[in-house]
């Protein structure tokens, strides 16, 4: 998650009392909260009486007097470094100081009082979920209400979550981010005064294997087999007539079970898709799009004058990555602190292990840059609690002593339509040709085809991999 300062406001104190400088921090580029520097001291003050000074990143010192307009841009960058250091700080930014603070100041900027009020949820067939809610509900609240109306079981909550999507006109829908512990989603959702954004509830780890879990229970295989179909009918799983014909038998039959079981082999299973973006793979300002999922991600592209291709990267062989953000001047190449600032330019950057010897810097422009290294963090997780033989439950888990607010009326998944024929203006692809060795690049068209040949976030999955992987 990427927190920014990238602006201040000279605003007038309560009952008419003297200005002061109000910083206004954005997640993902969207305004989640204004605070005033004393805040932030606060914060920090409690945060070092909690964990101890050494723990902690440097904080901007206190001024005996006013700060010029260059003081005050070079402690808004200050301030930005501190909140990112803090959230990036595993034991921090997963504390419930940090994370109430962060509520606390987005319902005080939004000025939306605490009272009971009905949120809207969706499915990802698009079934609508209607929960009651306090405004102040955080992010893990929501999620267990959400749960409690679909009597979901309290041991498969952690296997879902909630996600912020923007609902195009023509029914797609763009994944904005993952909800997280430090916002309140009915205060997110309506600060951005749109019907466009929705909230969505969709499954939340990525190696299929651990569907089995899920599928235990009946709630939970109807919302997996929900997901699935609409991930089939908007093109986001990949799949040729004779499986779409097999999928849509059993799917008359009602064979649920069966239905997962065969989309669980189909290219793109469980993944999140992207919208259309531009990367330098594999040559500069390439348009493609990117999906996440499986361990990977993997890049549909369309050179000059050819069909629709694929290369995927593996995560386990990333050895970092870094979200980077740029700010274009405005026409004149000049800014004054703070002020005049034009569109975020955000950018995934990964470098690559392309053969055994050789690391190649990745790079995607991409809005969705922050959401696909969430997804890239996410996969390194599961990858490393796999290796380490952990409990994919145990890390699921929801937090301790939480207690489901159990609805009178529970509300049934509703099974989704059958599956409409293959659209035929979707085009097959084929393998894509490459000097970069280890990008796995395959085509698809046919279940005969193999595969052939800001701030770092360190890879321990490519760490501990071995020649064996490569």
């Amino acid at each position: 998650m990427h927190f920014s300062i990238p602006e201040t406001e000279s605003r007038s104190g309560d009952s008419g009392g003297s200005a002061y400088v109000a910083y206004n921090i954005h997640v993902n580029g969207v305004l989640h909260c204004r605070v005033r520097y004393s805040q932030l001291l606060g914060l920090h003050e409690q945060l070092r009486k909690e964990y101890g000074a050494n723990v902690l990143p440097a904080f901007p010192p206190k001024k005996l007097f006013s700060l010029t307009p260059a003081e005050v841009e070079q402690r808004r960058e200050q301030l930005e470094k501190y909140m990112q250091a803090v959230r990036q700080d595993p034991l921090l930014g997963s504390s419930e100081t940090f994370n109430s603070f962060l509520r606390r100041a987005q319902q005080e900027t939004q000025q939306v009082p605490t009272e009971e009020v009905s949120l809207e949820v969706l499915l990802s067939n698009g079934q609508k979920v209607l929960v009651s809610v306090l405004t102040s509900d955080q992010t893990d609240d929501v999620l267990e209400a959400v749960a409690a109306k679909l009597d979901l079981p309290d041991d498969l909550i952690g296997y879902f979550s909630l996600f912020l999507v923007r609902e195009k006109e023509d029914g797609a829908i763009s994944f904005v981010r993952k909800l997280q512990e430090f916002e309140l989603p009915y205060v997110s959702v309506t600060s951005l005064r749109s019907q466009e954004y929705k909230i969505v509830l969709r499954k939340s780890y990525w190696d299929s294997a651990y569907d089995d879990d899920v599928m235990e229970n009946r709630v939970g295989l109807n919302l997996l087999y929900a997901q699935t179909v609409s991930d089939i009918e908007r093109g986001w799983i990949l799949v040729t007539k004779e499986q779409h014909r097999q999928l849509k038998s059993l799917q008359e039959k009602v064979s649920k079970k069966e239905f997962l079981r065969l989309a669980q082999t189909l290219r793109h299973y469980g993944y999140l898709r992207f919208d259309a973006c531009v990367a330098d793979f594999p040559e500069k300002d390439c348009p493609v799009v990117v999906s996440a999922g499986n361990s990977e991600l993997s890049l549909q592209l369309r050179l000059p004058g050819q069909q629709l291709r694929e290369g995927s990267f593996r995560v386990t062989r990333m050895r970092c990555w870094r979200v980077t953000s740029s700010v274009p001047l405005p026409s004149g190449g000049t800014s004054s602190p703070g002020r005049g600032r034009g569109e975020v330019r955000l950018e995934l950057a990964f470098e690559y292990l392309m053969s055994k010897d050789r690391l190649q810097w990745v790079t995607i422009t991409s809005p969705q840059a922050i959401m696909m290294s969430i997804c890239l963090q996410s996969m390194v997780d599961e990858l490393m609690v796999k290796k380490s033989g952990g409990s994919i439950r145990k890390m699921l888990r929801r937090r301790v002593g939480g207690t489901l607010r159990r609805s009178d009326s529970q509300q049934a998944v509703k099974s989704p339509p059958l599956l409409e024929s293959p659209d035929a203006s979707r085009e097959s692809m084929i393998k894509l040709s490459s000097k970069l060795s280890a990008v796995s690049l395959r085509g698809i068209g046919s279940p005969s085809t193999d595969a052939s040949a800001g701030d770092v976030h360190g890879n321990f999955a490519f760490e501990g991999i071995g020649d064996e992987d490569l």
